[in-house]
Protein backbone atom coordinates (compact mmCIF):
# COMPACT_ATOMS: atom_id res chain seq x y z
CA UNK A 1 0.00 0.00 0.00
CA UNK A 2 1.02 3.66 -0.80
CA UNK A 3 0.91 7.26 -0.09
CA UNK A 4 -0.35 9.14 -2.80
CA UNK A 5 1.23 12.66 -3.51
CA UNK A 6 -0.75 15.06 -5.32
CA UNK A 7 -0.90 18.43 -6.24
CA UNK A 8 -0.61 21.23 -9.05
CA UNK A 9 2.78 21.02 -10.82
CA UNK A 10 4.71 23.94 -8.84
CA UNK A 11 3.35 22.78 -5.48
CA UNK A 12 6.83 21.78 -4.21
CA UNK A 13 5.53 17.91 -4.16
CA UNK A 14 9.63 16.49 -4.97
CA UNK A 15 10.68 19.19 -2.64
CA UNK A 16 8.85 17.90 0.20
CA UNK A 17 9.27 14.16 -0.47
CA UNK A 18 12.98 14.82 -0.69
CA UNK A 19 13.06 16.31 2.96
CA UNK A 20 10.99 13.71 3.94
CA UNK A 21 12.80 11.39 2.83
CA UNK A 22 16.50 12.59 3.68
CA UNK A 23 15.79 14.80 6.41
CA UNK A 24 17.75 17.33 4.35
CA UNK A 25 16.63 20.12 2.26
CA UNK A 26 17.46 19.87 -1.71
CA UNK A 27 15.04 21.86 -3.90
CA UNK A 28 13.81 20.29 -6.95
CA UNK A 29 13.41 23.11 -9.57
CA UNK A 30 12.80 20.11 -12.78
CA UNK A 31 8.87 19.26 -12.97
CA UNK A 32 8.15 15.72 -12.58
CA UNK A 33 7.32 14.01 -15.73
CA UNK A 34 5.36 11.55 -14.61
CA UNK A 35 5.48 9.72 -11.72
CA UNK A 36 8.45 9.87 -8.74
CA UNK A 37 8.71 7.14 -6.33
CA UNK A 38 9.93 7.48 -2.94
CA UNK A 39 10.84 5.15 -0.15
CA UNK A 40 11.30 6.17 3.36
CA UNK A 41 12.08 4.24 6.79
CA UNK A 42 10.82 4.92 10.11
CA UNK A 43 11.94 3.24 12.86
CA UNK A 44 8.10 1.98 13.17
CA UNK A 45 7.31 1.55 9.39
CA UNK A 46 8.24 1.25 6.16
CA UNK A 47 6.38 4.15 4.06
CA UNK A 48 6.18 4.28 -0.06
CA UNK A 49 5.38 7.21 -1.16
CA UNK A 50 3.82 7.82 -4.94
CA UNK A 51 3.97 10.90 -6.51
CA UNK A 52 2.64 12.00 -10.14
CA UNK A 53 3.33 15.27 -11.79
CA UNK A 54 0.58 17.79 -11.55
CA UNK A 55 0.74 19.10 -14.99
CA UNK A 56 -2.56 18.79 -16.62
CA UNK A 57 -1.61 15.96 -19.13
CA UNK A 58 -0.48 13.84 -15.98
CA UNK A 59 -3.85 14.58 -13.84
CA UNK A 60 -5.83 11.98 -15.66
CA UNK A 61 -3.62 9.53 -13.84
CA UNK A 62 -4.53 10.78 -10.50
CA UNK A 63 -8.14 8.77 -9.86
CA UNK A 64 -6.34 5.62 -10.94
CA UNK A 65 -4.29 5.20 -7.95
CA UNK A 66 -6.52 6.33 -5.39
CA UNK A 67 -8.26 3.36 -4.39
CA UNK A 68 -4.84 1.59 -4.21
CA UNK A 69 -3.34 3.92 -1.10
CA UNK A 70 -3.10 4.38 2.13
CA UNK A 71 -3.46 8.01 2.22
CA UNK A 72 -3.48 10.93 0.34
CA UNK A 73 -1.02 13.80 0.85
CA UNK A 74 -2.23 16.80 -0.84
CA UNK A 75 0.59 20.07 -1.69
CA UNK A 76 -0.69 23.22 -2.46
CA UNK A 77 1.62 26.24 -3.15
CA UNK A 78 0.30 28.54 -0.13
CA UNK A 79 1.79 31.85 -1.91
CA UNK A 80 -0.19 31.01 -5.22
CA UNK A 81 -3.04 32.99 -4.59
CA UNK A 82 -4.11 33.00 -8.24
CA UNK A 83 -4.36 29.31 -8.71
CA UNK A 84 -5.84 27.68 -5.02
CA UNK A 85 -9.53 27.35 -6.71
CA UNK A 86 -8.02 25.41 -9.53
CA UNK A 87 -6.15 23.23 -6.76
CA UNK A 88 -9.76 23.04 -4.15
CA UNK A 89 -11.67 22.02 -7.23
CA UNK A 90 -9.08 19.24 -7.73
CA UNK A 91 -8.99 17.60 -4.44
CA UNK A 92 -12.74 17.57 -4.06
CA UNK A 93 -13.05 15.65 -7.21
CA UNK A 94 -10.36 13.60 -5.84
CA UNK A 95 -11.61 12.53 -2.24
CA UNK A 96 -15.49 12.76 -3.13
CA UNK A 97 -15.24 9.05 -4.69
CA UNK A 98 -13.60 7.83 -1.60
CA UNK A 99 -15.31 9.00 1.63
CA UNK A 100 -12.64 7.50 4.22
CA UNK A 101 -9.47 8.11 3.00
CA UNK A 102 -6.85 9.83 5.31
CA UNK A 103 -5.63 13.06 3.94
CA UNK A 104 -2.73 15.06 5.03
CA UNK A 105 -3.05 18.84 3.42
CA UNK A 106 0.41 20.29 3.05
CA UNK A 107 0.54 23.78 2.77
CA UNK A 108 3.32 24.33 1.25
CA UNK A 109 6.35 27.72 0.91
CA UNK A 110 4.83 29.27 4.12
CA UNK A 111 8.31 30.89 3.89
CA UNK A 112 7.36 33.12 0.59
CA UNK A 113 6.25 36.56 1.22
CA UNK A 114 2.64 36.84 0.63
CA UNK A 115 2.01 32.69 1.60
CA UNK A 116 -1.78 32.56 3.07
CA UNK A 117 -1.19 31.44 6.40
CA UNK A 118 -3.01 28.14 7.28
CA UNK A 119 -6.59 29.72 7.97
CA UNK A 120 -6.56 31.13 4.63
CA UNK A 121 -5.47 28.19 3.19
CA UNK A 122 -8.49 26.32 4.91
CA UNK A 123 -11.01 28.40 3.83
CA UNK A 124 -9.53 28.95 -0.13
CA UNK A 125 -9.57 24.84 -0.35
CA UNK A 126 -12.92 24.90 1.57
CA UNK A 127 -11.63 21.90 3.84
CA UNK A 128 -14.80 22.01 6.45
CA UNK A 129 -16.77 21.08 3.57
CA UNK A 130 -15.22 17.72 3.12
CA UNK A 131 -17.19 16.13 5.89
CA UNK A 132 -15.99 14.68 9.31
CA UNK A 133 -16.53 10.66 8.12
CA UNK A 134 -12.80 11.22 7.68
CA UNK A 135 -9.02 12.29 8.84
CA UNK A 136 -8.39 15.47 7.65
CA UNK A 137 -5.19 17.44 8.65
CA UNK A 138 -3.66 20.62 7.35
CA UNK A 139 0.41 21.12 8.02
CA UNK A 140 1.85 24.55 6.86
CA UNK A 141 5.46 23.25 5.56
CA UNK A 142 8.01 24.66 3.86
CA UNK A 143 11.47 23.49 2.55
CA UNK A 144 14.27 25.81 3.57
CA UNK A 145 17.75 26.60 2.32
CA UNK A 146 19.36 23.78 0.55
CA UNK A 147 21.56 21.23 2.67
CA UNK A 148 19.94 22.36 5.77
CA UNK A 149 18.23 20.50 8.14
CA UNK A 150 14.45 20.36 7.83
CA UNK A 151 12.16 22.34 9.29
CA UNK A 152 10.09 21.43 12.45
CA UNK A 153 6.62 21.30 10.65
CA UNK A 154 8.26 19.28 7.98
CA UNK A 155 9.66 16.60 10.83
CA UNK A 156 5.45 16.96 12.56
CA UNK A 157 4.48 15.90 9.01
CA UNK A 158 6.63 13.32 8.67
CA UNK A 159 5.66 11.81 12.17
CA UNK A 160 1.81 12.54 11.88
CA UNK A 161 2.06 10.60 7.79
CA UNK A 162 3.63 7.49 10.16
CA UNK A 163 1.24 7.52 12.41
CA UNK A 164 -2.10 7.73 9.92
CA UNK A 165 -0.11 4.85 8.15
CA UNK A 166 0.39 2.44 11.01
CA UNK A 167 -3.49 3.51 12.25
CA UNK A 168 -4.65 2.13 8.33
CA UNK A 169 -2.93 -1.15 7.99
Amino acid sequence: KQILVLGLDGAGKTSVLYSLATNRVKRSVAPTEGFNAVCINTEESQMEFLEIGGSESLRSYWKMYLPKVLLLVYVVDSADHARLPEAKQLLHQLIQSNSTLPVVVLANKQDLEGAYCITDIHDALALSDIGDKRKMFLIGTHVAEDGSEISSSMKDAKELIGQLVMETQ
